[in-house]
């Protein structure tokens, strides 16, 4: 059974279940993509030597899973909050450093995969992704969490192994995510 959303020009758009959606076209080349932009709902760039995320990407209205894995994009453009409908999203194995505060406005994400990046923060916007089920973080430059992320409250996986967080913070993320399995690398005394 497929959903019907509306979309901001009052289009009904039929956008398909989460069941229904292994079953959807995975688009592979942008191009294609752009020529039937109204069916795409999913898009795969995965190791095509990006640097940047193609601008014709923010244009696909109801995209649902998105795939920019194993490139080299340095930056998420705010653009990202144009991608409304977006419930996946993988950006790992690139080159980012920091995250937009638009992606706090990704209110559809469920699975967001940042692990091999250098980010060293996180927006406090993340903590509006009231849907989010699944942030893998693995390998990055983390220093700390914000607190916001206690608003995150389906979270049921945080995924942080390969980030040295002292014993302290560690308790002190649990503490913010209770409720969220929470997977540490072994604690350090080298990040107080």
């Amino acid at each position: 059974m497929a959903v019907w959303f509306v979309t901001v020009g009052l289009q009904a758009q039929n956008v398909p279940e989460p069941e229904e959606l292994k079953n959807v076209k995975n688009y592979l080349n942008l191009e294609e993509a752009l020529a039937q932009p109204d069916s795409v709902f999913k898009l795969t760039l995965r190791g095509k030597k990006l640097t940047e995320i193609p601008a014709g990407v923010f244009t696909l209205k109801n995209l649902l899973v998105l795939n920019l894995g194993k490139n080299r994009i340095k930056e998420l453009p705010s653009a990202i909050e144009n991608l409304k409908n977006l419930q996946e999203l993988d950006l790992s194995n690139n080159d980012l450093t920091q995250l937009p505060p638009q992606i706090g406005n990704l209110s559809h994400l469920v699975q967001l995969k940042l692990n091999r990046n250098e980010i060293t923060s996180l927006p406090v916007e993340i903590g509006n992704l009231k849907d989010l089920e699944v942030l893998e973080m693995w390998n990055n430059e983390l220093d700390t969490i914000p607190d916001e992320i206690k608003n995150i409250r389906g979270l049921k996986v945080f995924e942080l192994r390969g980030i040295l967080f002292s014993d302290e913070k560690q308790k002190y993320i649990h503490s913010l995510l209770p409720d969220t399995r929470v997977y540490f690398s072994p604690s350090c005394a080298c990040k107080e």
